[in-house]
């Protein structure tokens, strides 16, 4: 069956909201008689009666009822997606898809870094994984841990990520850091992941084998916020735990192991882009990118 055009359904649905046809009429800058035209020849093309005539109004059938619930539905929908579609063309606005964990770890205060500098940024950060295209719509800049394959994009490594061992600032300060021979030992929460790399398995097995296990996590940032809870220690990503080093609530374990990460890429489309702040946001995470392989800011 092949489905009614838009006007018709706008036409029928504000005659059944408004239960008239002229204020219906009024409503969408119409005659009435094009809106009784509309009626008809909807209902001819459903082989149903949409409405009873009642006084000066109208009132719906059963199939009118019907038809109304769906109607409302779908142009709600498009409504959202119009308004959502105005709001990605906003002046200044950027949108950068990364990992969750990187984008709380070290994205977002990249981010508010440079609104410092560039007048306008307007950021939408989204970690949401499934955006694997550039289509200057949904999605300007791309972070992951793989080159994005796509025509007329380009992809470069922001930066090489790291394994390392951190704790709350305030267990460092009070513990012995190569022999714990506190009353309540640091324990070890665990990402679940990790026991599946080959390196980090092997790791956590031996140099932190001595450290008695808390808990296991599947998502990082849920080993995060146990280690800032104290008296526990952690094999974590550089880039998930970089804003919380910086602002000296976590330490790195100098003498525990640190190893090699993920390699970061951003994407972006080649050549100009839509906005020219799309490539200068791109510039500066690249140039923030690099205070990440600086292990001085992360050793204590």
């Amino acid at each position: 069956m092949r489905l009614p055009s838009l006007r018709l359904l706008a036409g029928f649905e504000a005659a059944a909201r408004l239960g008239h046809f002229s204020r219906a009429a009024e409503e969408l800058n119409l005659s009435q008689s094009a809106i009784s035209h509309q009626i008809q020849q909807l209902e001819q093309e459903l082989g149903q009666p949409l409405f009873h005539r009642v006084g000066r109004g109208v009132e719906l059938t059963v199939a009118g009822q019907a038809l109304l619930r769906t109607v409302q539905t779908s142009l709600h929908g498009l409504e959202n997606g119009i308004r959502r579609i105005s709001t990605y063309l906003a002046p200044g606005l950027v949108t950068v898809v990364c990992p969750a964990a990187a984008a709380q770890g070290w994205l977002q205060p990249a981010v508010t870094a440079m609104q410092k500098t560039l007048t306008g940024l307007l950021p939408v950060i989204s970690v949401d994984e499934s955006a694997r295209f550039i289509d200057e719509l949904d999605v300007d800049l791309l972070i992951s841990d793989t080159p994005l394959q796509q025509a007329d994009t380009q992809s470069q490594i922001l930066f090489q990520d790291q394994w390392i061992v951190v704790t709350r600032a305030e267990e460092s300060a009070t513990r012995n850091t190569t022999e714990d021979t506190s009353p309540q030992p640091l324990t070890l929460v665990c990402l679940e992941q990790s026991f599946s790399d080959p390196v980090c398995g092997d790791v956590l097995m031996q140099a932190l084998g001595k450290f008695p296990r808390s808990m296991i996590c599947d998502d990082e940032r849920l080993v995060l916020q146990r280690v800032l809870q104290g008296q526990t220690l952690a094999l974590l990503p550089l880039s998930t735990c970089w804003h919380l080093l910086q602002q000296g609530q976590l330490v790195q374990r100098a003498d525990l192991p640190s190893l090699p990460g993920k390699t970061w890429w951003i994407a972006r489309k080649q050549g100009d882009t839509r906005d020219p702040l799309v490539r200068q946001c791109h510039d500066a995470i690249c140039e923030f990118a690099q205070t990440l392989a600086a292990p001085a800011l992360v050793s204590r």
